[in-house]
């Protein structure tokens, strides 16, 4: 499956998502070009790291108003850990601790750390529960274990928006949802057999949209 784009944000691990995307014969390709971000047929959006340098780093590549325009036509679109917090409105994870850092806004919310009384990192295995019975978590059972490492958690305006939860010291939001725009807060890359059904899912909403 063709037209598929990594996005190659300076802030991800892209081999990883790239070998698993190509073991589910999606055939994607990896690039920071917003010309060719913009006309995708679908994004996969990789991100580790600190939500302020990935910010910083989509606007010295110009690469903000691209994923935008992915997402305002509605096109199959894959946020992954880092990468789906930086669809949400702001985050808490800034250097300067007193001002929170704007994201893309494509899903009202805010991404904030988990509280002190938990061990942080989240980091390790934890069970999925999707709310709805929605394509992206076809055949994948309510409670199935996917790879986690975060310090950070979504928490949308919206109920709507929220896909899935986890709970880690209370049920947080673990995937997301706005038209295609999808989000998960794990790694489906290092999910094993369960991640790959997951972009497996993913490859048949682009196909879909054909």
């Amino acid at each position: 499956m063709s037209g598929i784009v990594i996005v190659d944000s300076g802030s991800a691990n892209l081999r990883s998502i790239f070998k698993a995307a190509e073991m589910v014969s999606l055939k994607p390709v990896i690039s920071n070009d917003p010309d060719i971000i913009a006309r995708a047929r679908a994004i996969i959006f990789p991100g580790v790291g600190f939500f302020d340098h990935a910010v910083e780093a989509l606007n010295k590549n110009n690469l903000a108003d691209a994923l935008l325009a992915v997402i305002a036509k509605n096109k199959p679109f894959l946020g992954i850990c880092l990468g789906m917090q930086l669809l949400l409105t702001e985050s808490e994870e800034s250097k300067n601790e007193i001002c929170s850092v704007k994201g893309l806004d494509a899903i009202q919310g805010k991404v904030k750390r988990f509280p002190d009384t938990l061990h942080v990192p989240h980091v390790g295995w934890n069970q999925v529960e999707p709310l709805q019975n929605h394509p992206l978590f076809d055949s994948l059972n309510r409670g199935t274990y996917f790879y986690f490492t975060h310090s950070y958690y979504v928490k949308p305006e919206i109920k709507d928006y929220n896909l899935a939860l986890t709970d880690y010291g209370f049920p947080f939001t673990s995937a997301v949802i706005s038209g295609n725009t999808f989000g998960v807060q794990f790694h489906p890359e290092k999910s094993g057999p369960a991640g790959l059904r997951l972009l497996s899912n993913f490859g048949k909403i682009i196909a879909d949209q054909s």
